[in-house]
């Protein structure tokens, strides 16, 4: 009891010593804190309104908030945090680009194939009829996500056939600010799904510059391919900076996985950050080549083509006219003549060419199927009426680039390869499936733009730069189903959205003073549909195909036919045509002849728009643009002529690894072979549809040169590589000057001859878009049938492998140049 009762006396004794310290400690703090802070207050330190902004600067700077001077937080008041949010009731923001789909494609204008989508949104919001693009992918996206005009973005061409001069380059300037960049700076979430093909393309590298990839132009989040295509069974696939690997699932497609990346990225931001709008850019690769498809779409379309293109362009046509999407009256412009009647084809063209549309059109129909899934996860999310949807059916017209028979490999037409209709019908029932890169015949590309005549390429004429957009925001526009004629362009979609969002064009972006938007916003046309166009001039420049639109005049040349490797004649010598558009929607009359003073005017307009906006030299090189070489674009490799790799380094496309193409050149493998023998990759470039790979097979060392994918041929060792430390070598005998020789290979082990055979011929200028180069591995689709896609890892070990090629004259050339002139600078130092 005692013990107790001297407990709880301890107790009370430290409770109150507690108290008594805490009361003096606290009168000692005021009494400091006053002593300190005799003086008044700063009023900013009592400040709760929120902070003013200027979104014309950007990245909105900080405010400056002065230093406090009260000692105590107790007796402060913080300031109001500081947030960069977006204006309130800003829309979300949808852009869905269907990849070479033309005017005359989609049910949503008239066409055969079923986009029930594309339909819905536009019965509910508004068609696009006089809404056109650059011709070509590169250009047209470029613009799309900057509201400049290409050359101005240095995008005259795609990413891989850039050149030095100005307009050509195929680097973004920093003065030309993405609409992602300014609107993720003014508050929303920013993602993009699918194809991005705006980054140069020596820059797609764990080197960079990464300035100009997605995820550093403005997007947070981008799951995708950063070619001009891909193949949509084995995808090269970066999310965000990082090469990732793809599910090799049974039915795995590219199409699918993007939709579904799309809506997980989106339903993640909504549920974390319901009040922040969203800025998604969702570009399939549908339906550009490769069209890949499942079969049960293929099969939708069984017999819907058998009445051939010329019968597909006369049905369109009379389906645009009862849509009214085309005026009463429109004719079907006369096809170009290189274009055969559909009644003069044999049996087995009419075969293939109708199956070939069919695979196109399953390809179309399957994209806007997923597209129902993504605007339908936007509706269940309750943000479809204040989401503004942009659903551009095509980023230039359809792609004749299959030629007059199509390709059962896209790339024969890359490396001038032409395969007859003999050769693809020998892969008929592969047409579409994942043993398959195939393309149509150009036939169907002029029926797909109908009612216009040309196709992809073709920036001289609305058949390439005239595509339909429908626009749907429940929100923003009150008219339902109507459909708008005003004249508008790829530029206008980003002064459209800054203006639907209550946004400021951007002065300043991350210190660099901004190119202005050459764009005009078409949201004056949202509820007026008589209002006059505010875009009445606009140039057109691809390849040398080129033309000048102004006050419904229509002016320009077709240089050369995207199926034609050159030209008909000197830009110099081209010949102009003239077209009265208000009068003539399809541009079926040509009346230069009987307007010569106003096809003058226009010219001259044409050249001095193309000086405003850098579109001069003309360039109407392709395939030889595809060498830097040739074309003094930059290359990573630069002239090293000897490249050192080593292990774990993978994924490098074909812009970023050493080029050995039309050369003689050497591959030497430091080795380990471990003592039950390896097998596996050592290094292979591309995959199935053309490439070569340095493998162990059974033990024994092969080099295998796939041709297209339509002929193979292997260098075999003779016996096992030893135990231990190997070096294993592949020499290549390039036979003589020219393009796409062959030569002959020979394998060597540790410097004695093992194997020796003759390679008949050699791709010339590309390899593929994604497929890359890999140190001890074979990725995506395999280089041969001799090992297994995705289980083709070398076994043993791989100290380093070192590739290098004789150089040819001009490269010797430019290196002793070089090398003179280095040391011209080191004497003057």
């Amino acid at each position: 009891m005692f013990r107790r009762l001297y407990l709880v006396a301890i107790v009370l004794i430290i409770v109150v010593g507690f108290f008594s310290w805490l009361t003096t400690s606290g009168k000692r703090g005021t009494a400091l804190a006053q002593e300190q802070n005799s003086a008044p207050q700063p009023k900013s330190s009592e400040k709760t309104e929120p902070y003013k902004i200027d979104r014309t600067v950007l990245p909105i700077p900080e405010p400056k908030i002065p230093h406090s001077t009260v000692f105590d937080a107790r007796n402060a008041k913080a300031p109001p945090r500081f947030q960069v949010k977006a204006p309130e009731k800003a829309p979300n923001v949808l852009i869905v680009l269907i990849d070479d789909m033309g005017f005359g494609m989609s049910s949503g204008f008239g066409g055969p194939i079923a986009m029930p989508t594309l339909e819905r949104l536009a019965n509910n919001g508004l068609r696009y009829n006089h809404f056109h693009t650059t011709a070509l992918c590169s250009p047209t996206r470029a613009a799309l996500l900057t509201g400049r005009n290409h050359h101005m973005c240095n995008m005259g061409s795609i990413t891989e056939t850039a050149t030095s001069f100005p307009g050509q380059t195929g680097q973004r300037p920093n003065s030309v600010a993405p609409v992602a960049q300014t609107l993720r700076l003014n508050g929303y979430s920013t993602g993009a799904f699918g194809k991005s093909h705006e980054t140069a393309a020596w820059e797609v590298s764990p080197s960079g510059p990464t300035d100009r990839w997605p995820t550093r132009s403005g997007f947070d989040k981008f799951y995708g391919f950063l070619g001009g295509e891909t193949n949509q069974w084995a995808p090269m696939l970066y999310d965000g900076l990082n090469p990732i690997e793809v599910p090799r699932t049974p039915g795995y497609h590219f199409m699918t996985d993007m939709t579904d990346k799309a809506i997980g990225w989106m339903q993640f931001e909504k549920s974390l950050t319901p009040d922040k709008p969203f800025f998604m850019y969702f570009a399939p690769g549908a339906t550009h080549a490769p069209h890949h498809v499942p079969k049960d779409w293929i099969a939708k379309y069984k017999g819907k083509f058998d009445q051939g293109w010329d019968k597909m362009r006369e049905e369109t046509l009379a389906r645009q006219i009862k849509l009214g999407v085309v005026p009463a009256g429109t004719k079907l412009a006369p096809k170009p003549s290189a274009i055969k009647d559909w009644d003069k084809l044999n049996a087995d063209e009419k075969k293939l060419f109708a199956h070939q549309m069919e695979i196109y059109a399953g390809f179309g129909a399957y994209a806007d199927s997923e597209i129902t899934r993504l605007v339908d996860a936007v509706d269940d999310l309750g943000e479809l009426d204040n989401t503004l949807i942009f659903y551009i059916v095509g980023d230039n017209g359809t792609s004749a680039e299959g030629g007059m028979n199509g390709l059962f490999n896209e790339y024969s037409y890359f490396n001038g390869a032409p395969e007859s209709v003999e050769d693809i019908l020998k892969h008929y029932d592969e047409l579409g499936g994942p043993l398959s890169y195939p393309h149509m015949a150009a036939g169907w590309a002029v029926a797909g733009d109908a009612p216009f005549a040309w196709t992809k390429q073709i920036a001289s004429e609305f058949g390439g730069t005239r595509n339909g957009m429908v626009v749907h925001w429940p929100k923003g526009i009150k008219a339902k189903g109507e459909l708008r004629t005003q004249f508008h362009h790829v530029i206008d979609i980003a002064p459209t959205i800054l203006e639907a969002a209550g946004l400021p064009e951007p002065k300043s972006v991350d210190g660099t003073v901004q190119t202005p938007i050459e764009g005009v916003s078409l949201k004056y046309t949202f509820d007026d549909a008589a209002a006059k166009t505010t875009h009445t001039t606009q140039y057109f420049e691809i390849f040398g195909n080129r033309s000048i639109y102004h006050a419904g005049w229509l002016a320009g040349t077709v240089h050369r036919p995207a199926w034609d490797f050159l030209p008909k004649t000197s830009l110099e010598k081209d010949t102009w045509e003239l077209y009265d558009t208000r009068t003539d929607f399809s541009c079926a009359n040509n009346i230069a002849d009987k307007n010569p003073a106003k096809l003058k005017e226009l010219q001259e307009l044409f050249l001095k728009e193309a000086v405003k906006y850098q579109v001069l030299p003309l360039d109407d090189r392709v395939l030889e643009r595809t060498n830097a070489d040739l074309v003094g674009r930059p290359e990573l490799i630069g002239h090293r002529t000897s490249l050192t790799l080593y292990p774990g380094m993978k994924g490098m496309t074909e812009n970023v690894f050493i080029n050995l193409k039309n050369k003689t050149h050497s591959i030497t493998a430091e080795l380990e072979i471990p003592e039950k023998g390896a097998n596996g990759v050592v290094l292979a470039q591309a995959g199935r549809f053309g490439g070569w790979s340095l493998y162990v097979q059974d033990g024994k060392p092969v080099y295998t040169y796939n041709f297209l994918g339509l002929e193979r041929f292997s260098v075999k060792g003779d016996s096992a590589l030893p135990v231990g430390k190997v070096t294993l070598r592949f020499e290549f005998a390039y036979d003589g000057d020219g393009l796409g020789k062959g030569g002959t290979g020979t394998l060597l082990v540790n410097g004695k001859k093992a194997g020796e055979d003759k390679i008949g011929r050699t791709q010339p200028n590309i390899f593929s878009a994604d497929e890359t180069a890999d140190v001890g591995v074979d990725e995506a689709t395999p280089v041969t049938e001799d090992y297994k896609e995705g289980d083709n890892a070398f076994t043993g070990k791989i100290r380093k492998v070192i590739v290098e090629f004789t150089p040819t004259k001009k490269v010797a050339a430019d290196q002793a140049k070089e090398k003179e002139a280095a040391q011209a600078r080191k004497l003057a130092e």
